[in-house]
């Protein structure tokens, strides 16, 4: 397979390298976490619900009527704590990821409520979201979480909105727009790989035939989730500085804080969840005119994804290089992020 644009294969290497040196330093620090001696963390699940997890995602009628049934007479915009700030004439919906909440735009909102209405609201995994309505059965795959997104706009009466999408939610609203092309102008991408687990593609697009991978084992994930299991805390002590990257300790605290809110067994299911979700195959699928923001480094995503992603989106697409480190710009450089979402939402 041949590709038009030429790559520095000596840069990319030395950068996936250099991800990858992240990574063991990472597994080191885990390595590294003392035991408790106490059990290890189990699901904790409601008695009254049937929450086996399961490989057969439910179709969408069956996820909107178990949601109902799991909320009773909550509505889903106050399950999921949506808000609407500003008052603007436009919707910009602003989704986090994994790990953190809402409160994770905090710094960035008031760049934005004076011209647009923007939608805030938590994943159902987010610890500031009532666990009882995270259902083992739902939540095993992405689309449960694209129903919640949907349903959430269509109960605002949304009919076009601009998104802004990090990490995991990045995907989420890739596949949401796939289902309703014409519900968004334009998605910012943030964080966002479609494959976290297994980067072996990375070099695929280099046509060298070097089976390479620059991102985590199925042991070496194993290893993570045990750590997790093992000692929460220890875990989230040594994954926040490394994750936020930049050397802004006030971002490692508030990803700390957000972490810790989680519950450890919610934590581990969702963990699972996106290191083993694979969206390679849908980008091509993907229409609506995407923005690409991707941090000088983040070890969570190797900078190749962002070009690899631009490559192989289906719709108009551009890459914004952030000048800051670490997986969660939001959190360590909000005004600086703010300025460069003032840029990509003008174009």
């Amino acid at each position: 397979m041949e590709y038009s644009n030429p790559i520095n294969t000596t840069q990319l290497k030395e950068r996936l390298n250099e991800i990858e040196n992240k990574n063991r330093i990472l597994l080191w620090l885990i390595s590294k976490i003392p035991k408790r001696q106490t059990p290890k963390i189990k699901p904790i699940y409601p008695k009254h619900k049937s929450i086996v997890p399961t490989s057969n995602p439910l179709p969408h009628q069956a996820f909107v009527d178990q949601l109902s049934k799991n909320m009773g007479s909550t509505s889903i915009l106050d399950a999921l704590n949506v808000r609407v700030e500003g008052s603007g004439d436009k919707y910009l919906v602003f989704a986090h990821g994994f790990g953190t909440d809402q409160s994770a735009w905090q710094r960035v909102l008031p760049y934005f409520t004076r011209n647009y209405k923007v939608i805030l609201y938590d994943l159902v995994c987010a610890g500031s979201v009532n666990p009882d309505y995270f259902d083992y059965r739902r939540y095993t795959a992405l689309d449960a979480y694209v129903d919640d997104l949907l349903n959430i706009l269509d109960s605002l009466h949304v009919t076009r909105c601009a998104y802004v999408g990090h990490s995991i939610s990045a995907m989420i609203g890739m596949l949401a727009s796939i289902r309703r092309p014409e519900l968004f102008s334009k998605l910012i991408l943030i964080g966002a790989s479609p494959s976290i687990l297994c980067v072996d593609f990375l070099f695929r697009f280099l046509n060298d035939g070097e089976n390479y991978h620059g991102g985590f084992e199925q042991g070496e994930i194993e290893h993570v989730f045990s750590a997790m299991e093992a000692n929460y805390e220890a875990w989230v002590n040594g994954f926040a500085p490394l994750a936020v990257g930049a050397d802004v300790p006030a971002a490692v605290r508030e990803f700390s804080r957000t972490l810790f809110n989680m519950r450890p067994d919610i934590t581990l299911f969702v963990s699972r969840t996106v290191f083993n979700s694979d969206l390679r195959g849908i980008l091509g699928l993907v229409k609506v005119p995407c923005c690409i923001m991707q941090t000088a480094r983040d070890m969570s995503v190797p900078a190749a994804v962002a070009t690899y992603m631009k490559e192989h989106l289906g719709g108009k697409s551009t890459i914004q290089w952030l000048d800051t480190e670490g997986h969660l710009p939001h959190l360590s450089a909000p005004s600086y992020l703010a300025h460069q979402l003032e840029i990509a939402l003008s174009q």
